[in-house]
């Protein structure tokens, strides 16, 4: 959302008067008291706009578009899978297909499907290796290639975000540390004051105000639209939600499917649909009569 208010943020004149450099580091910051009010009201040197708040915006566009690209020459080609983990994903995917789209046949033959996919997924007729579908132990998934080869791409990944992002914020804590950037259009509790304002302590200032590496979060959290519209939506260049989402595929162990198999087999026996096939003649005369 803090994307959606940045042009009239950046460059409305009546929202922010730019007249006085405000470091908070520094003793000789210039603040203007208005004695009949409790909160700061600050005027800030135009100067900032130029060289602080443009060049953490445009510098963490472009580090998620080169860690896009890096992440790409990375990672190595899917694999295409064998013929009989497709047949069995598939075969899992008509019984819930059958499921939740048997109102559209007759009873009949819903009843007719219904009882073959349930022997068959009971039996585990279609299992990839039915023999060592249950064995996943941890020990095992050591020893796999396939798995290892899953936790090094995952650390790839992981990389390609940690050490951006860690770069990125040395460069903004030694060059910006203390700098109030600019004034949300729009008013928030007290409770935004700790995200809003890292790295200035100060009590009394007004909490729309953002500081240089509040700026900096803001921009990690917030740019996934920019690179969609830049990159597409399926892309690499997102910060944090990339790597928990990489993190928890890592760590995820192997799908057991002659159990998924066999919950999928209760749920389909417990269906009951109500065909849309039932009193349609007199439905269709009732409409057109």
């Amino acid at each position: 959302m803090i994307f959606f208010f940045l042009p009239h943020v950046l460059f409305s004149s009546s929202m922010f008067d730019y007249t006085a450099q405000l470091n908070m580091s520094t003793p000789n910051t210039i603040i203007h008291h208005h004695h009949t009010q409790r909160k700061m009201d600050l005027t800030i040197d135009p100067s900032l706009r130029v060289w602080v708040l443009f060049p953490i915006f445009f510098v963490m566009i472009l580090v998620g578009v080169l860690r896009h690209y890096a992440t790409i020459l990375l990672n190595p080609t899917p694999k295409n899978g064998d013929a009989m983990t497709i047949r069995q994903q598939q075969f899992l995917m008509y019984g819930s297909n059958l499921r939740l789209n048997g109102v559209n046949l007759s009873h009949t033959a819903f009843q007719k499907r219904q009882s073959y996919f349930v022997e068959q997924f009971k039996a585990g007729k279609y299992l990839a290796d039915p023999e060592n579908d249950g064995n996943n132990n941890p020990s095992q998934m050591l020893n796999d290639p396939g798995q290892f080869e899953k936790v090094m791409d995952s650390m790839k990944g992981q990389a390609m975000m940690v050490i951006p992002q860690t770069l990125m914020m040395g460069w903004v804590n030694s060059f910006f540390a203390g700098f109030i950037l600019m004034k949300l259009p729009f008013p928030l509790t007290i409770r935004f004051k700790a995200m809003l304002q890292s790295g200035v302590n100060t009590q009394d200032l007004d909490v729309r105000w953002v500081s240089s590496l509040s700026w900096y979060f803001l921009n990690l959290m917030g740019l996934n639209s920019i690179y969609a519209l830049i990159l597409g939506g399926q892309n690499q260049a997102g910060g944090v939600q990339a790597m928990g989402a990489g993190q928890a595929g890592a760590m995820q162990p192997g799908i057991v499917y002659a159990n998924v198999y066999k919950g999928e087999a209760e749920n389909l026996a417990l269906a009951n649909p109500k065909s849309i096939l039932v009193g349609v003649e007199d439905r269709v005369i009732k409409q057109f009569s």
